[in-house]
């Protein structure tokens, strides 16, 4: 584990409101804590250099340091405090996805500490098994020997008649490929006598060992698991006479994280790391796409072992925000010996008390959808690459056990779809590298942010902070009353809480600056009962690490269709003024003045600006235009009245046409050749009420601004934007 690490209750906390840190420090004396402000979070010497402000004096403290562990991989438990007697039955159907894998439990009323109990599973082999244990003696396990088909549904039940000592094990595929029945049986036997059963019961995995870890978890789907009273007809064969003891229905209450207990005693469980919920069962028939309409097809959960939504660690201190703390982005120091980190947070303004006349929306979705991201191309030439620059040393790939982000899939190959900030996150740290950038810094998300940050420091623009939570929770009273907003370099993940009060802040005469790429892009989720938690479900189409299976594109957490805005006829275009385009290398071009910019109605963004070429330099891939690009579409809600100030150009052969604009390998979607629509295009245009947009269309466009100490035209023109939109001077639309 990482020396000295840590995380938040909270992403951000208001005036008079607390925030609690969770830390494991492993160092041999106490570690001390000091509130900093956050500047620049970039160390690159060809920058302004990390900036951070000692802010001691407001809080600062040593405490006791502590190894703090967790447990990784998802499950459920039930508090059962049942022993039913007499000879019983546990079923479930699965469909597993690392079958062979190791030995994985089921259903287990089974105690990996005494040896006694019982649990159904799969063997190492991944045939299905039953394992019969009693204090004091060897556990028993019986197979049938014969491995189950990975991603097909079977169905896996065992009986155990203490009386006699009988033990049955059996399995059924419940849709064989050709129509033809395959079924595997075996028995074995125990001395007769009682089978205590655990006290604890778990489904996917067959409990906790002594250092406080579950084991034997299950990757795959779990559906109907059940225990009964008495014996089938044969293992596999009529099980109606056999009294439920508990039987668990996952259709029911599938946004929640209670499983439900059918039976008639009522012994309902919690679900451990959510695992994934409204996944498709084994009566799914395809006719129906959405859980919410035929809950009865959707009564699966998809567990795997790799699972983790909260660390669950104890609060070492709090720190509560100062009313008359200024509202912005913070960090809380930790230092232990040669062990150092800084645990970023955010401070918004009082309700109802600005700061000031500007607002930064820091994109916390997209900070936590994007956290400990395993970089499928990290190598040691990163980590060559972060010291060379005196960035962080610490990397998702070589720490596995805080979990990745919905970048990356799980171990069965399946995709992550749940994050949370309850963990640590290396990703979300100053000098965090995530590209090898020869040109630049190699900076995306919260450390890039600071690129924007330092430059209104260095200005001398005054700004408060919102985050996407606030956003989420409040709408449009989180922004109301704000003259200009700004959004950072790359705010992706959006639900409709947070689009609509964007839209309706605009529309209402706010001046709105998007100043990233590859905004406003897919939609999110937040749990009902965890809103810490995260949901994106992959569906359909766009720029994706991994595809959700048919039948699952509707989010559990609130019902709603996933996947793309596009898809639900909110493109980035009618928010911002463009959409996502084009994705290549981290590498920046630049932009090169289009007839737009100099029409009237613009002069006054290029005053002080000369040339025609804009952002042929920056620390985000050497150039303002680059990465991921943004364009305008009127088509798709770009008005007709923006003025395209700005083209891209020079792109390599590295960037490709975004999937949603390719109808084939020969036509895209807006008639255009593909090489012309890689491009980002920098848009300005009026709204009725008094208000403006201007969006960049880049997500390496911030990078550009702390070049030559902030003395640039990108700097000037930047500047000359936002002085603008604080300018309390309504503006006009055309005509």
């Amino acid at each position: 584990m990482i020396p000295l690490t840590g995380y938040t209750d909270r992403l951000s906390a208001r005036p008079g409101e607390a925030i609690a840190f969770r830390i494991s420090s492993s160092g041999e004396g106490p570690y001390d804590a000091r509130l900093v402000r956050i500047v620049c979070g970039d160390p690159n010497p060809a920058g302004p250099g990390r900036i951070e402000h000692d802010l001691g004096h407001v809080f600062s403290g040593r405490f006791p340091s502590r190894v703090q562990t967790h447990d990784i991989g998802s499950m459920a438990v039930v508090e059962a405090g049942v022993q039913p007697a007499g000879a019983v039955t546990l079923e479930a159907m699965v469909w597993p996805t690392l079958p062979g894998r190791g030995a994985q439990a089921v259903f287990s009323a089974f105690d990996p500490e005494t040896g006694a109990g019982v649990a159904l599973g799969l063997d190492e082999t991944g045939a299905a098994m039953v394992v019969i244990g009693r204090a004091g003696q060897a556990p028993v396990a019986v197979s049938t020997g014969r491995p189950l088909a990975t991603r097909h549904w079977a169905r896996l039940r065992a009986s155990i008649d203490p009386a006699t000592g009988a033990v049955e094990v059996g399995q059924e595929a419940l849709h064989p490929p050709f129509g033809r029945p395959e079924v595997a049986r075996a028995t074995g036997s125990i001395p007769p006598g009682p089978v205590p059963l655990a006290p604890r019961w778990h489904i996917a995995a067959l409990g906790v060992d002594g250092t406080g870890r579950s084991v034997r978890h299950f990757n795959g789907k779990i559906e109907a698991p059940a225990i009964l009273l008495g014996l089938p007809a044969g293992v596999l064969g009529d099980a109606a006479g056999c009294a439920p003891v508990a039987r668990w229905d996952f259709s029911r209450d599938i946004p929640g994280t209670a499983i439900r207990d059918t039976g008639p005693n009522r012994l309902d469980g919690r679900l451990v790391n959510l695992p994934a919920r409204g996944m498709t069962g084994a009566a799914w028939t395809g006719r129906e796409m959405c859980w919410r309409h035929a809950p009865d097809q959707y009564g699966a959960i998809h567990f795997h072992d790799t699972d983790l939504a909260d660390c669950g660690w104890e609060t070492d201190f709090t720190f509560t925000v100062p009313a008359d703390l200024p509202s912005g982005v913070y960090g809380m120091r930790l230092t232990c010996g040669g062990e150092a980190d800084t645990i970023p947070f955010f401070v918004p303004a009082a309700r109802g008390r600005r700061g000031a006349d500007l607002c930064v929306l820091i994109p916390t979705f997209t900070y936590v959808v994007y956290g400990n991201f395993d970089r499928p191309d990290f190598d040691d030439t990163y980590r060559a690459r972060a010291a060379e620059l005196g960035m962080g040393r610490h990397f998702p790939s070589d720490h596995p056990e805080y979990g990745f982000s919905t970048y990356n899939t799980h171990s069965d190959g399946s995709g992550v779809c749940h994050s949370s900030h309850l963990r640590p996150l290396m990703t979300l740290r100053p000098g965090y590298l995530n590209q090898v950038d020869r040109a630049g810094s190699g900076l995306r998300h919260f450390s890039a942010d600071t690129h924007l940050l330092a430059w209104l420091d260095a200005r001398g623009i005054a700004f408060d902070v919102i985050t996407d939570h606030e956003l989420d929770a409040e709408g449009l009273g989180a922004i109301a009353g704000y003259r200009a907003l700004l959004t950072t370099t790359h705010p992706e993940y959006h639900t409709a809480a947070t689009l609509d009060a964007l839209v309706d802040y605009r529309n209402g005469g706010g001046r709105f600056c998007y100043l990233g790429g590859n905004g406003f892009y897919w939609r999110v989720a937040r749990h009902p009962e965890m809103p810490e938690a995260i949901e994106i479900r992959r569906g359909e189409g766009g720029i994706r690490a991994w595809a959700s299976e048919p039948g699952e594109y509707f989010n559990a957490f609130d019902g709603a269709y996933g996947g793309l805005w596009r898809r639900q006829g909110r493109p980035p275009q009618s928010v911002a003024g463009v959409g996502f385009s084009a994705q290549g290398t981290f590498e920046g071009s630049h932009y090169r003045l289009a007839p737009g910019a100099r029409d009237p109605r613009a002069a006054w963004i290029f005053e002080g600006v000369e040339g025609e070429v804009l952002g042929d330099f920056g620390l985000s891939g050497g150039g303002a235009a680059g990465f991921e690009l943004d364009r305008a579409d009127t088509r798709l809600g770009t008005p007709a009245h923006a003025l395209i100030l700005a083209r891209s150009e020079g792109h390599s052969e590295r960037f490709v046409l975004v999937h949603e604009e390719q109808l084939t390998h020969l036509v895209t979607l807006p008639g255009e050749p593909a090489r012309d629509l890689i491009r980002a295009e920098i848009v300005f245009y009026e709204t009725p009420a008094g208000g403006a947009v201007f969006a960049t269309g880049s997500i390496t466009f911030c990078g550009s601004l702390p070049h030559d100490r902030f003395h640039n035209p990108v700097s000037r023109m930047m500047e000359n934007v936002v002085r603008r939109f604080l300018d309390p001077a309504p503006f006009a639309m055309p005509g």
